[in-house]
């Protein structure tokens, strides 16, 4: 793939360095095309020794390739990286001043501006009308991640880390081809946004049931797969709360992220959260039980060795089906409730058997359903899992297949239903 790495005048100018060596590690051919304030933060020969081309601002470099036109026009992708608020005024306005520029409006491929700038600037109206002027014309504007800013300052306008850029380049083309290969190449560079406008509440992690100081019931869940579901809404352009309860993986720029740790926790962030979103996803494995008393102190070893320790456990609440009674009882058809089921068989019954009685008592519109256990599922980049949709009996299976895979298939079977 052809990538062109536009560089703006920003102090995150030398994560693009990384964000470039990710691109040329996976086998891309980088051009990168850096502004002349970038180049006081980061040089013309690191961009030039980390990409193996050459490096220029102006178009008046190597003029009898017109380089402010075929750069563009060759590219399969371009990134900017970071986007500063100079660079997305240009953008909007259509200016074409320097290399990167126009670059920019002579590209017909997928295009993705990093915004990184303090907090104020990001907020401020102009920036934001910016934004949507860009993202209605089909380019690609990855929400500012939240954290240390220049200086002393925190919150939102950091540059996301460079691997989580690079997944959400790679998804974008994915996307871009995709649309290209069932609407033709008019399609190719435009994004699926057929989320915009909708509020997605979803849910990812394991929760973890205190004992005592020290210890707690959980299980084994990553929160991978949330995770990928929560990314794939915000790149279709849909508002994502992230409800994340000990997620061991990196969060996706764009949402709003809510920590929890019990189960408790986690029925209380999702059903505030849950009020006037379009979509609910349960993807987060919540603990079934808590101990009835947690110890205020760590517990310790009794003197008799064969004593043991016994510990009285409660029934956690059901969140699905507390969704689904609180709809009913507003009499609202929404949210759209979708639940998960880590099954695995046992002399009971199948997986499957387990999942649709689960369906049943839950009352959720959609069940994902998939096979745990060890090796299995939880912590791996890879799963099987099955879909099970209210009044019929038809069963989708999507894979073994990437966790991002299975998000995709799950929004392109949503987003029909949301009308």
């Amino acid at each position: 793939m052809r990538v062109v790495l536009g560089v703006g005048g920003g102090i995150a100018a030398y994560k693009a360095a990384s964000l470039l060596r990710l691109f040329t590690e996976g086998g891309h051919e980088v051009r990168v095309v850096p502004t002349a304030a970038a180049l006081q933060f980061v040089g013309a020969p690191t961009w030039s020794a980390l990409s193996g081309q050459p490096v220029s601002t102006d178009v008046w470099t190597s003029v009898h390739e017109v380089p402010h036109v075929r750069i563009g026009q060759a590219a399969d992708l371009v990134v900017v990286a970071p986007a500063t608020a100079d660079l997305l005024a240009k953008a909007a306005a259509g200016l074409a001043d320097d290399l990167l520029t126009t670059t920019l409006l002579t590209a017909r491929c997928p295009v993705v501006f990093a915004p990184a700038m303090h907090t104020e600037m990001w907020e401020h109206a102009a920036t934001r009308a910016n934004v949507a002027t860009l993202r209605s014309r089909g380019a690609h504007v990855v929400e500012p991640a939240v954290g240390r800013l220049t200086g002393k300052d925190t919150g939102a306008g950091r540059l996301p880390e460079p691997d989580e850029l690079y997944a959400a380049c790679l998804e974008i083309v994915a996307g871009a081809g995709a649309a290209a290969a069932v609407d033709g190449p008019a399609a190719a560079g435009h994004p699926r946004r057929d989320l915009e406008g909708r509020r997605v509440v979803v849910s990812a992690g394991g929760t973890r049931e205190p004992l005592d100081p020290v210890r707690y019931l959980g299980n084994r869940s990553s929160g991978k797969q949330g995770v990928a579901i929560a990314r794939a809404a915000v790149a279709r352009g849909a508002h994502v709360t992230l409800v994340a309860a000990n997620v061991s993986v990196p969060l996706p720029a764009g949402v709003d992220v809510v920590p929890v740790g019990t189960t408790l926790e986690l029925q209380r962030a999702v059903e505030e959260a849950a009020e006037g979103a379009d979509v609910v996803v349960m993807a987060a494995a919540p603990a079934d039980f808590r101990p009835a008393a947690v110890s205020g102190s760590k517990i310790k070893k009794s003197a008799d060795p064969g004593a043991g320790l016994r510990v009285e456990l409660v029934e956690n609440p059901d969140i699905v089906r507390g969704l689904v009674a609180a709809r009913v009882a507003r009499g609202s058809s929404g949210p759209y409730i979708v639940s998960f089921a880590a099954e695995t068989g046992d002399a009971d019954g199948t997986v499957m058997e387990h999942a649709r009685a689960k369906f049943a008592r839950k009352g959720s519109d959609l069940q994902v359903v998939n096979e745990v256990g060890t090796d299995l599922t939880f912590g791996k980049d890879d799963t099987t899992v099955h879909l099970l949709r209210r009044g019929t009996d038809e069963v989708t299976t999507v894979g073994p297949t990437s966790k991002d895979a299975v998000a995709d298939v799950l929004w392109d079977t949503l987003s029909p239903l949301l009308g």
